[in-house]
């Protein structure tokens, strides 16, 4: 009762500050179910509404303002006034919104990534993470001419690619199997027993929605070996993870998947997605190939999330923009993770870099069967004293960093965190 007792004070305190969000979650509920139309956004007991963002701050509609460490859960990476990716959005606007064909943008943006991300040689575009899972399963399905894919659990590939908890009812209907992340031999052995029947084996180098559990080395580099021994593709889910680095995971970890899934902050902060890979399985898309793979999508090349897309790459998070970031960000983790530890407070960051979350522990987790039992009643607790504080987590704990943030600004998250967690976690059971 003692965790439950302090929830309810947090709640009760979050409902006085904020009328203006209340009342507004109250009417859409009258048009869209809960209120909501993205499931992540919610919690108890009614999701903050946002006004306005700039640079790594935002502004709720009570008034209230938060450094914006939800980081639209990876996809702010460039915070919400980047001026070279604004000046390139004013250009558009002054230029036409939908042209109807190919434009000048979506080659460069395509010729950047692929000299970026090892996997790449071709790509074809589309609108999220979810769809370029999606379609880079359809691609493997197609080539190999079989049916079954290799998933982990609690991955989460998109919407309707959600595997936490035994899997969703809002799954589509492929043929899948599970393993244990970063759990080899189990894993090798799966893939052994379906090898036969294997199209792909889909996996996030960072185990993301189930608490940033980063894939162990040796792990990523026997599914490499396993999938090409027998003939499946390897398909890494970098819709997050592509931007820890300049090449991703994929470079970091020095294993070179068949394909390769993005979406998130590529956009700029609009809708994106790309999937590519070899040249030879993405001919399957050329149209001037015989019996080619059809593959529309009205907004697929959209002149916002291209031209927004290529000015931050080009301009803001170059190869070494992206390189410097990452170690910046892993110094934060590293010293926020000492003062936990000189606290005696048993809890943790996980992850790596910029991409976050809290764990009950002295060490993180390396695979989901050791997650503290208790630790989402903490990341409850210590997101609604954050909030008190002035700083936005996501709701289930996650912690995403952004490019504005200077050393000073990370200084204030740290310390904000410590105050929340110090606080919070002697509610919690051991």
């Amino acid at each position: 009762m003692k965790a439950a007792g302090r929830l309810d004070d947090l709640r009760e305190a979050y409902v006085r500050k904020h009328p203006e969000s209340c009342a507004r979650h109250e009417r859409a509920q009258a048009w869209m179910p809960g209120g909501n139309t993205r499931s992540v956004l919610h919690f108890d007991p009614f999701p903050l509404v946002i006004a306005s963002g700039r640079a790594d701050m935002l502004t709720d509609v009570d008034g209230y303002e938060y450094i914006d460490c939800a980081g639209e859960f990876s996809a702010g990476l460039y915070g919400h006034s980047d001026p070279v990716i604004v000046a390139a959005l004013h250009e558009v606007l002054d230029n036409g919104l939908v042209l109807s064909g190919p434009n000048t943008a979506e080659s460069e943006l395509a010729e950047l990534l692929c000299q970026r991300f090892p996997s790449l040689e071709r790509l074809r575009f589309c609108n999220s993470g979810t769809e370029a899972n999606l379609f880079a399963l359809l691609t493997a399905i197609n080539a190999t001419g079989r049916k079954r894919v290799l998933v982990f659990e609690d991955a989460y590939h998109g919407g309707v690619l959600t595997f936490a908890g035994g899997g969703s009812p809002m799954n589509v209907p492929f043929d899948f199997v599970t393993a244990s992340f970063n759990d080899i031999e189990a894993t090798r052995a799966c893939v052994r027993a379906h090898r036969n029947e294997l199209a792909a084996i889909l996996v996030e180098p960072l185990l993301g929605a189930a608490g940033n559990i980063p894939a162990e080395g040796a792990f990523l580099a026997m599914l490499r070996e396993e999938a090409t021994r027998c003939g499946a593709v390897l398909i890494f889910d970098e819709v997050k993870t592509s931007r820890l680095g300049r090449a991703g995971l994929q470079g970091h970890y020095g294993v070179v998947p068949d394909m390769t899934t993005l979406g998130k902050y590529l956009g700029a902060g609009l809708s994106f997605g790309a999937f590519g890979g070899s040249k030879a399985l993405m001919e399957r898309y050329d149209p001037g190939v015989p019996g080619s793979l059809k593959h529309a999508g009205t907004f697929n090349n959209n002149i916002m999330s291209m031209s927004g897309g290529l000015a931050g790459l080009r301009n803001s998070f170059t190869p070494d923009a992206a390189d410097a970031f990452l170690q910046r960000t892993e110094a934060f983790r590293s010293t926020v993770n000492a003062r936990l530890a000189q606290a005696s407070l048993d809890v943790c960051l996980s992850g790596i870099g910029s991409i976050l979350s809290l764990h009950i522990g002295a060490q993180a987790p390396t695979k989901v069967a050791q997650i503290h039992p208790q630790t989402m009643l903490l990341r409850q607790l210590v997101h609604l004293n954050c909030l008190e504080r002035g700083l936005l987590l996501t709701p289930r704990g996650d912690i995403f960093l952004s490019l504005p943030m200077t050393d000073l600004r990370l200084g204030e998250i740290g310390e904000c965190l410590l105050e929340a967690i110090s606080e919070e976690r002697h509610a919690v059971a051991d």
